[in-house]
């Protein structure tokens, strides 16, 4: 909240820090958070510069990949004073996403879509955002301290902010881990221009355990508590914008969007009791759908489906792509290259490139005959059938 509301014609409540720190976690609780918590916004100097040098050798490792804006505004990310000298509490918030079921046996139906869980139901920034302003009026309404919003919309690390509190810590696989519930919490942030007491934060209990490293198809984390997002599979889906590199794309699998495999292998999630806020209840058409089908989407039919869902956000043809790959990788020629055809003739030129690849797969025996008989003027795409035809002459070579 940058701007405030009118300000109310009742006098402010008085408060002691104590009693507003607890009004705002009941609140907090009342309008559908399952975990509120309480941090000092000022860092000491060597967390300041813990934080600082973990993530310039992220940064200068380059596993930031295409996400540049990582490296911009990098102070205010390490220290919540710097991106609003006023803050002088950090109120983290979570709320519970847990699936009902095994999120990774969709994995074993090749010719439908594994679609992360966060992003099977509503916008979880939409969802977060309205409940972090409500709460904020209600501060604001009731005792008039100045605060800001933040989802996940500016440089604040969200993740050791959770940990402050109390919520969990950052796991081998990089993301948060919860006793209470596991690896599966949205988290959205509250500053505020008041010093309230701060709550205990939470150490890590990962022990020994690698199954989140282990389980990574693409072997994306170099070391525990390391990830190089270039391999990420979450990240090549959601926010790298072009071809996927070639020997990253069989290990994809049916992933079209994100990947749950590091957090769903999580011991911890045995703990986690399944998501009770309806807006995140996976929608049908989310809910592992045939790859065949969301192959035929134009834009205005991709937005009509994903109207509202976070996987809107990364457009039709970045989607097509992921889609492309996955039929490639379905094993299922009968159904899957009839899907793909059209797709050879796609007005993206990035969709007409997974398409080949995905071709190459399904019908190796094909590729010499429709490269021929393709007119194409792109050179990424030209590049892929050159690709394919050297790919479908290795295997014939091969047997």
């Amino acid at each position: 909240m940058s701007r405030h509301p009118p300000v109310p014609k009742r006098k402010p409540r008085p408060a002691s820090p104590a009693e507003l720190r607890d009004a705002i976690r009941d609140e907090a609780l009342r309008l559908g958070f399952d975990a509120v918590g309480f941090a000092p916004a000022n860092l000491a100097p060597e967390a300041r510069e813990d934080r600082l040098q973990r993530l310039g050798e992220f940064l200068d490792a380059g596993w930031h990949g295409d996400m540049g804006w990582l490296g911009e505004r990098t102070a205010e990310r390490a220290d919540p004073q710097t991106l609003w000298r006023d803050a002088r509490t950090v109120v983290s918030l979570a709320i519970n996403y847990a699936p009902a079921s095994d999120p990774l046996k969709i994995l074993e139906h090749g010719e439908r879509a594994a679609i992360s869980v966060y992003a099977q139901g509503r916008d979880y920034h939409e969802v977060m955002k309205s409940k972090l302003k409500a709460l904020g009026r209600f501060i604001w309404d009731t005792y008039r301290h100045n605060l800001k919003v933040f989802v996940d919309t500016a440089p604040l690390m969200e993740k050791p902010a959770a940990q402050a509190v109390g919520h969990g810590w950052q796991g081998k696989h990089t993301n948060l881990v919860s006793r209470q519930f596991g690896s599966w919490l949205f988290l959205g942030e509250i500053l505020l221009s008041v010093e309230l007491p701060a709550d205990q934060p939470e150490t890590d209990h990962c022990g020994q355990c690698r199954a989140c490293l282990d389980i990574c198809p693409t072997k994306a984390f170099p070391a525990p508590y390391r990830l190089d997002a270039r391999r990420c599979i979450s990240y090549l889906t959601i926010e790298h914008e072009g071809p996927i590199d070639r020997e990253l794309r069989p290990l994809l699998g049916n992933r079209i969007y994100g990947c749950d495999d590091c957090l769903a292998v999580c011991p911890w999630n045995k703990f986690a009791q399944e998501a009770r806020e309806t807006a995140l209840m996976p929608r049908p058409a989310l809910d592992a759908p045939l790859l065949a089908e969301l192959a035929t989407l134009d834009d205005a039919a991709f937005r009509k489906r994903f109207a509202g869902t976070a996987v809107k956000r990364i457009g039709r043809d970045r989607f097509l792509r992921n889609v492309a790959y996955a039929l490639g990788n379905s094993d299922a020629p009968a159904t899957s290259r009839p899907a793909i055809e059209p797709l050879l003739a796609d007005p993206s030129p990035l969709v007409r490139g997974a398409a080949v690849w995905a071709l190459s797969r399904l019908a190796p025996d094909q590729v010499a005959r429709r490269q021929r008989a393709a007119r194409e003027d792109d050179p990424a795409v030209r590049a892929e059938w050159q690709g394919a035809l050297e790919a479908a002459q290795g295997r014939e070579n091969g047997r």
